[in-house]
């Protein structure tokens, strides 16, 4: 018999220990082992939990708990539950966690405390989309070209709804939270950190890049209006909160911000709270994993899967390295981030305008290749939407820094990038 302490035993945490109980047959043919929670830690022990197993307020009566074999992090944040998995994994005990934050900040610490001992992370990326596992295993005969991914359901849901309903951002925002999609305090999501967390763990199993969230490029989607919704249907283009991985040369690229991307493209159709990665390999070529990214029972059964697979002894190294990855990759500066680019600013609604803004763009080696003009309610005033050819981000901020000098142009200018 296997026994698990739970770690916090909120949503997920409950679905983990009903679905050990209600399926306990079927788990226990499959691990090979019969798999018991033994107990649970939570902060509030007068809290009403729908769960048969004993709780305490206290994590140590579990990481210390000589009978418990696996221990199962579901806690969120990042100090107090780092402390926690790392004397767990001191104490011998193999570690289930699906927190993306401590992950993001502390995995390579974690890795090297580890050692032999399992330390698994599936349901940290992606909910139950077993992304983790292909990635360390399925496409293990493959160098990882790129990374895209859908990662946050709350961003998807309300693009989803501003693009199909014509929903402005403050009401679809509303409603999210209303749903329980979007917390209170929404910026997590809506900015794009959430995302940001999980791409830098499907870099370091896909190119070895040790990053923090500090050193990459993340923006959310609050300043998407739609009037950008609008060109992007025109020109054929859905938008989509994207985390981007990108082998450039023996650079790799990793952002996280709202993407134009084209319609017919497989991810552009995931809608809704759904999740999905594609990962293209050099030698299978792009594939997709598409499903539930958050919710009890999705993430429980990825975390279910990763102490099915302890229990097997089937786990392998935690980054899916049994050696040091020499690849000689280096995680690409900001600046240097090379792509397509789509602006929006208000301008003077007379003659030379365009020439002007061209010219501008121009100094900076920037060329326009699509363009449209809109009406606003100002007088003499025009909306001007137009997509550049690539260039780098560094030319494209200096670009935006002096189209915002010229007399002509008025307000902020917006700009949001392209993916082909």
């Amino acid at each position: 018999m296997v026994k698990i302490g739970i770690l916090g035993v909120g949503t997920v945490g409950e679905s983990v220990a009903r679905i050990l109980e209600a399926n306990a047959d079927i788990i226990e043919a499959r691990a090979g082992k019969k798999i018991v929670v033994k107990s649970g830690v939570v902060r509030n022990l007068g809290k009403k939990r729908d769960v048969s197993i004993a709780l305490s307020d206290d994590p140590l009566s579990v990481v210390d708990d000589p009978e418990i074999d696996i221990v199962v992090e579901l806690m969120g944040g990042v100090e107090e539950p780092y402390g926690l998995v790392k004397r767990a994994l001191e104490n011998g005990k193999a570690v289930v966690t699906a927190n993306k934050a401590l992950l993001a900040y502390h995995r390579y610490e974690l890795q090297e405390i580890a050692g032999d001992i399992p330390l698994m992370y599936e349901a940290s990326t992606a909910g139950g989309i077993p992304v983790i596992g292909a990635l360390r295993t399925g496409l293990a005969a493959n160098h990882i070209e790129g990374i895209q991914g859908i990662m946050n359901g709350t961003c998807n849901y309300m693009l989803t709804k501003m693009i199909n309903e014509g929903a402005q951002y403050d009401e679809i925002l509303k409603e999210a939270q209303e749903l329980g999609y979007a917390e209170a305090d929404p910026t997590f999501d809506v900015g794009g950190f959430d995302a940001a967390h999980k791409l830098l763990i499907l870099a370091s199993i896909a190119y070895g890049i040790d990053a923090k969230p500090e050193d990459i490029l993340i923006e959310g989607i609050e300043k998407i209006t739609q009037t950008d919704v609008a060109f992007a249907k025109e020109f054929g283009y859905e938008i989509k909160l994207l985390g981007i991985a990108k082998k450039v040369g023996e650079g790799v690229e990793l952002r996280v911000h709202a993407t134009m991307i084209p319609s017919e493209s497989m991810i552009a159709k995931v809608d809704g709270v759904m999740n999905a990665v594609t990962v293209v390999g050099d030698r299978v070529g792009e594939t997709m994993y598409y499903g539930p990214g958050a919710g009890g029972d999705a993430t429980a059964s990825a975390v279910i899967a990763d102490i099915v697979d302890i229990v097997r002894g089937n786990q392998g190294p935690m980054l899916g390295y049994k050696k040091g990855l020499e690849s000689g990759l280096k995680l690409l500066p900001k600046e240097e981030i090379v792509t397509q680019y789509y602006v929006r600013l208000e301008v003077d609604d007379r003659s030379g305008v365009l020439s002007k803004i061209t010219s501008k763009l121009g100094e900076y080696g920037i060329s326009i290749e699509s363009m449209l003009q809109q009406p606003t309610n100002e007088e003499r005033i025009a909306k001007l939407l137009f997509t550049t050819h690539k260039t780098q981000e560094s030319k494209m901020h200096d670009a935006i820094a002096a189209l915002k000098g010229l007399d002509v142009v008025h307000g902020d200018v917006a700009m949001m990038r392209i993916e082909k």
